[in-house]
């Protein structure tokens, strides 16, 4: 079965039908969406700052991670599940959506970032995670990560007012 096929298949299916016919579960699955993606891009943002220096300048980068990256992966986890229900309600559409397809791309392109960053960089983190400003590669990954963040955020945002988009 071929992509498009997958998303008529999808969106005809009954939870993505109740998803899309209820007077407030899309609504309501927005909201949780948008909470997830707050938690998200905020735990993220906490420790992005802090590679470039711009943050929590006196907390080792170890203990910033440990402590914050589980509210990342609960964020991520509530963000994903909201995210492909309301993907469920309106599969067809989405699947024209060139701001879609660039929020998905960029949402690649952000976890690539953070696994390369994870596989290398932080690996040798006990060498300067007490200085108040990490080396040059964390530093590239932590504002690559901003950007791909933020521009996760618009492309998502743009979905609503793209060619073909109306939710009646």
């Amino acid at each position: 079965m071929h992509l498009l096929g997958f998303c008529r298949w999808l969106e005809n299916t009954p939870a993505a039908m109740a998803f899309r016919n209820s007077t407030w579960m899309f609504d309501i699955l927005e909201t949780f969406h948008t909470l997830g993606i707050v938690q998200v891009a905020g735990t993220i943002m906490l420790v992005d700052l802090r590679l470039l220096g711009l943050g929590l300048k006196r907390e080792p980068v170890s203990d910033v991670v440990s402590r914050i990256v589980p509210w990342t992966l609960w964020g991520f986890a509530f963000m994903a599940v909201s995210g492909f229900c309301l993907f469920s309600a309106e599969a067809v559409k989405l699947y024209d959506s060139t701001a879609f397809r660039l929020k998905l791309v960029l949402l690649a392109l952000a976890g690539l970032n953070a696994l390369i960053f994870h596989l290398t960089v932080y690996r040798r983190a006990t060498e300067w995670e007490n200085a108040p400003v990490a080396p040059l590669r964390a530093r590239v990954a932590g504002l690559l990560s901003l950007l791909f963040w933020m521009a996760v955020i618009a492309a998502g945002r743009a979905i609503a007012y793209g060619p073909g988009y109306d939710r009646t």
